[in-house]
């Protein structure tokens, strides 16, 4: 097998078993994902830096080490992509700002590292807001990724750039950041896979900015892929302690082999009460219960109420330093200048002066808001949750904030209660635009998402990826 387009279009899964079995060498797979990167990347400006040379060197090492190993790692020769917030050693880091735009470290992100122990190859990094703060991915020194379904819509952010060209095909899948979707809204826009993990679950070390202080209340690392068998096969490569990440807690990560749909309850909502989603998100989540409903125990039309309380929380939590702390790491980084997007998300983070009581109260209502959560789980005896990515599909660019917090709501909800949240693709809107569905768990049931989601993959017909 040495068709370019059929490479491209196979998952990592598919990839490296065929490397592992010498139907095909990594050398041809990443030529294959170079060229497509070369093709589509001038529409798309997803890939912002492209370790051609390191990576064809890598796959030649590796295509030795297929004829002398029987015992190969996972990923052995496999292609994979990193955003620019994760340190690559020897390739440039830039977090998307002006201060970083020449800096290399010399020490890869706990991701990275764990990759390429698995046998990845790295391509190169993808675009991204600067300092990972947005819902479109733009900034200074790149410019702006376009979505490969329409270069007019946005791809999402912050991992934007991931999301691109893993749907553009140029690589079959990379790790993202989430601080309040942003994996899984760029998932949504791209119609691709994106996964953000239990908060504590994979180590954020060597992520660019730290997510420490407020942030590390929201945000997890994760991966992105075309599929969510690529999805169950990375996750348990990064997941882990690094004995750096201190919020990272050794708690299994279990098989979702070994989940019986048959014993599951799930719930499914189409509107959280906060912002009201188009008509083809709303029949993409029906669908999929639809789907689920001869397969699982139960399954109802019901939500928390608390998820009404999502899109002010995370605002709250966002802003509860008035922006200092993007301030601060902006003046660390030595950047001067910020993108116009920032700027604005900025400003309106800065509306309420900091006030260490009303910050107190904040963390006393997030305490409730996540109680209130697992008590609905408890009270209703539900497992999984199922529910809408977004209200609406990929904005056009300049428009990625309309209808802020509300819009982020969906994905906000779960950044707040640190939980399991999966975006998938579940249809195509009137534009022909992707359209995602959320799965979502309690903590540490990544076994129970990724299993449904596998379930719904094998169902759903096949979707019409981008045309580029």
């Amino acid at each position: 097998m040495n068709d370019t387009h059929d490479l491209t279009t196979c998952s990592a899964s598919k990839l490296a078993e065929l490397i592992r079995s010498n139907m095909v060498s990594s050398e041809e797979v990443v030529k294959a994902h170079i060229s497509r990167i070369k093709k589509v990347n001038s529409k798309l400006n997803a890939v912002v830096v492209l370790t051609e040379k390191s990576a064809l060197n890598s796959a030649r090492k590796a295509d030795s080490l297929t004829k002398q190993s029987d015992s190969l790692p996972p990923l052995h020769g496999v292609p994979v992509t990193i955003k620019d917030a994760f340190e690559v050693s020897g390739v440039i880091s830039t977090g998307g700002t002006l201060g970083r735009k020449d800096y290399v470290p010399n020490t890869d992100a706990t991701s990275v590292k764990r990759l390429k122990q698995a046998g990845a190859i790295i391509l190169g990094k993808t675009n991204l807001p600067e300092i990972s703060m947005g819902f479109e991915s733009s900034n200074l020194v790149y410019g702006r990724t376009n979505n490969p379904f329409d270069v007019e819509r946005i791809p999402g952010g912050s991992s934007g750039g991931e999301a691109s060209i893993i749907a553009a095909r140029g690589s079959p899948f990379g790790i993202g950041s989430d601080a309040g979707g942003s994996i899984r809204w760029p998932a949504h826009c791209c119609g691709i896979v994106g996964m953000k993990p239990t908060t504590g679950r994979i180590p954020r070390t060597g992520h660019w900015p730290a997510f420490s202080g407020i942030f590390s209340l929201v945000t997890q690392v994760g991966p992105m892929a075309r599929s969510v068998e690529d999805i169950a096969l990375t996750l348990p490569i990064l997941s882990g302690p690094d004995g750096i990440d201190p919020t990272v807690i050794p708690i299994p990560l279990n098989d979702p082999a070994k989940v019986k749909l048959s014993n599951l309850n799930i719930a499914f909502h189409t509107n959280n009460g906060l912002s009201s989603p188009i008509e083809e998100i709303q029949n993409a989540v029906k669908n999929a219960a639809k789907i689920l409903e001869a397969k699982v125990r139960s399954i109802e039309q019901k939500a928390p109420e608390a998820l009404k309380m999502s899109a002010s929380l995370h605002s709250q939590i966002m802003g509860a330093d008035a922006g200092e702390t993007a301030r601060a790491i902006l003046k660390n980084a030595g950047s001067n200048t910020m993108d116009p997007n920032l700027l604005s998300r900025i400003k309106m983070m800065s509306e309420k002066p900091a006030y260490l009581p009303d910050f107190l109260n904040t963390l006393i209502e997030l305490e409730e808001y996540r109680s209130q959560l697992l008590q609905f789980m408890e009270h209703t005896n539900t497992d999984v949750m199922i529910g809408p990515a977004a209200p609406v599909v990929a904005p056009l660019h300049g428009h990625g904030y309309d209808g802020f917090p509300e819009n982020g709501s969906y994905s906000h909800a779960y950044n707040l209660a640190g939980w399991p949240a999966l975006v998938m693709r579940g249809g195509t809107s009137k534009e022909g635009l992707p359209v995602g569905i959320q799965i979502i768990s309690k903590p540490w049931c990544e076994d129970k998402v990724i299993a449904v989601a596998l379930e719904l993959e094998k169902s759903f017909e096949a979707f019409q990826g981008p045309t580029i």
